[in-house]
């Protein structure tokens, strides 16, 4: 009887933490200041507040032909001025994060959404919707000289848990994550942040309450 019943806490107390761990989760990804993410490397350029007053329900995923290397001097440029085109968060090369934008400042990415032919997904629900009034915009750096170079495994690994974050901090969906090329005509030689869009939406992550 004793064996069976240290059996059962055993398996309990994998399953506690992990229910502590989301709601350490939930709890962290909403607070303020500078919040570190295990498995994120985050540089914050400005601290976060209440994210009940940033006014995201969507999430762009850009990708920008800058060299590798080139995120912090992009993010460092976007925080001088930050209502120049561009977004809030850049992810470099090796899955650091700079976030250089006040999460309640809109920026100039994603003024479009123009494309309306459903080559991608359904258009009817982005076109003239998902702009930049609505929506926070991550760029990962790095694919120059040749922009169909895809993204690097640490970026991969950094934006999926990155989006999730995002996800929980401001209550997005999964449905609610988008590549630019989805809601944009862009560059015809590639898909910009399409692959990443795309794993980011497989995860399947909807934000707690």
């Amino acid at each position: 009887m004793l064996a069976r019943l240290t059996l059962f806490l055993a398996l309990l107390m994998p399953l506690a933490a992990r229910a502590q761990d989301g709601a350490d989760f939930n709890k962290l990804a909403k607070s303020a200041g500078e919040p570190q993410i295990p498995g994120l490397h985050i540089v914050y350029m400005v601290k976060l507040g209440d994210p009940a007053k940033a006014p995201w329900r969507n999430i762009i995923l850009h990708q920008t032909e800058g060299a590798p290397g080139a995120a912090k001097s992009l993010a460092e440029g976007q925080f001088k001025n930050p209502t120049k085109r561009g977004v809030h968060l850049w992810v470099e090369t090796d899955g650091t994060i700079y976030w250089a934008v006040p999460e309640t400042v809109i920026a100039t990415h994603g003024d479009g959404a123009n494309r309306n032919d459903n080559k991608y997904i359904d258009n009817s629900k982005t076109f003239h919707n998902v702009i930049k009034t609505n929506s926070i915009g991550v760029e990962f750096n790095g694919n120059a000289p040749d922009v169909r170079k895809p993204l690097t495994p640490e970026q991969f690994t950094a934006g999926l848990l990155l989006v999730k974050f995002l996800q929980q901090r401001y209550g997005i969906p999964p449905e609610n994550i988008y590549a630019h090329n989805w809601i944009d005509y862009k560059d015809s030689r590639y898909c910009e942040g399409c692959e990443l869009a795309e794993r980011a939406r497989a995860q399947g992550y909807r934000p707690s309450p």
